[in-house]
């Protein structure tokens, strides 16, 4: 049992909590249906814990670095044929949440299920967060243990101002931080078999076309 629960066990007033919490959890899933309805391929906004979050535009930096990281990304997977990458407007779909991940990548036997008319996908098994100061509590907090809940096997934090890349793997039942790695050194994925890059190939064209080009050649 999750230790944050003992105390509760052994409340008098558990059956309290129960009834306020199922109550709780009902009235979410009834706000999670209205924002389902509403939310259309023009807006780019997430459900957490019963509230939506509307995202406003990123700044260049933030968007550099994502499709930089997604055309290598992207272009590795198609080659070798070992899944499905979709990018920030796929919808996943957890237990509570509903999340929009800067880039995201599921091996063949999720994306072998996938149809055209798709918008809503299950737990990705790598995701790829850019930080911005906008989002960096949510995706070092809910994102984090919520990714980890749902068996994302590796979860990248790529800060494009200090050109670090924080590499997680899942251990157990959360995430624990594998590599971190500047602009002078080389990523390579857990999940996706043989994807290495060049971590400053994720915030510099020339570095990410030499990058692309080698790919390719494979």
């Amino acid at each position: 049992m999750d230790a944050v629960l003992v105390p509760l066990t052994r409340s008098p007033r558990l059956p309290d909590y129960v009834r306020e919490l199922s109550a709780l959890l009902q009235q979410e899933a009834a706000e999670r249906c209205r924002f389902r309805d509403w939310l259309d391929e023009d807006k780019k906004a997430e459900f957490i814990n019963g509230e939506i979050v509307v995202h406003s535009p990123a700044k260049l930096e933030h968007t550099e670095a994502q499709k930089l990281i997604l055309k290598l990304l992207d272009t590795f997977v198609a080659v070798h044929q070992l899944g499905k990458v979709l990018h920030e407007k796929a919808l996943i779909e957890l237990t509570r949440n509903d999340y929009e991940p800067d880039i995201c990548f599921w091996k063949p036997k999720k994306a072998s299920r996938f149809t055209g008319k798709q918008m809503v996908f299950p737990p990705a098994d790598f995701i790829i967060e850019v930080l911005s100061p906008s989002t960096e509590q949510v995706d070092r907090g809910v994102k984090f243990e919520d990714y980890a809940a749902h068996d994302t096997a590796e979860y990248w934090l790529v800060d494009p101002v200090r050109r670090v890349i924080e590499q997680y793997r899942l251990a157990g039942n959360a995430f624990a931080l594998h590599a971190t790695c500047d602009a002078t050194s080389t990523i390579e994925s857990i999940v996706v078999t043989g994807f290495r890059m060049p971590v400053v190939a994720a915030f510099d064209s020339a570095a990410n076309l030499t990058a692309l080009r080698s790919i390719l050649a494979q």
